[in-house]
């Protein structure tokens, strides 16, 4: 199910325990059931209509993306009516099951989504995800021509070689990238490889949506007619 885009895994699990996902017109009632390529899987129209919400944030630094660590807050605990911008009634069932689509660094600020929707989530991080994303990034040391090509493709990270990106001057100390691949630390990594010291680092667009001017520290929803 989740291969075929209908719903994330673990909505599956849900659903099937709800008696609403049907194989060949079959309701399936086991959790792993196999499903052949040839066989047509279809969910029960309540399914459609379960709501799942989708938060953007403006994280600022000293905020993790996901569970709390080393004594720093999750980007979760934002997720306060008094933070809200924009249209939609916070409900708490909002935040059951709202997980980070990606992450940023703990000195990273910028956009961070959240959902409670599965399929948003893999096409935000899947590994043949085409979702880009922009970052500004202020940097310290010296940039030459060759390294600024070698940001754009040639560098590789724990022996990987990274996908090409689009890096571009747009100050004296800053540089504007964009991925569509999200490794561990990539930009300060990729930075450290050219000789730079990485000041600042702020994710301003993922897909089609962009930060805009959402304040830092303050959250939105995600409105039906925006899509990444």
């Amino acid at each position: 199910m989740s291969e075929r885009g209908l719903c994330s895994r673990r909505e599956a699990d849900e659903y099937i325990e709800k008696g609403w996902v049907f194989v060949d017109g079959v309701r399936v009632t086991e959790l792993g059931t196999r499903v052949l390529p040839s066989q047509t899987v279809t969910l029960d129209k309540r399914a459609s209509s379960v709501s799942r919400v989708t938060v953007l944030i403006n994280k600022p630094a000293g905020f993790v993306s996901g569970q709390a660590e080393d004594g720093y807050k999750p980007a979760i605990t934002l997720v306060t009516p008094y933070a809200q911008v924009g249209e939609g009634r916070f409900a708490r069932e909002h935040l059951k099951s709202l997980v980070a689509a990606g992450r940023l660094d703990i000195d990273s600020t910028g956009l961070l989504v959240l959902t409670q929707d599965g399929r948003i989530a893999k096409q935000l991080i899947g590994d043949n995800s085409p979702v880009d994303k922009e970052y500004l990034v202020h940097v310290e040391g010296q940039l030459d021509e060759a390294g600024l090509k070698l940001l754009n493709h040639g560098l590789a990270l724990d022996d990987v070689e990274l996908r090409p990106a689009e890096v571009s001057r747009v100050g004296r100390d800053q540089l504007r990238f964009v991925l569509r691949e999200g490794r561990k630390r990539q930009i300060r990594r990729m930075c450290e490889l050219v000789g730079l010291k990485v000041l600042a680092l702020k994710r301003i667009r993922i897909g089609k949506i962009q930060l805009g001017d959402l304040p830092p520290g303050k959250w939105r929803y995600l409105r039906a007619d925006e899509k990444f």
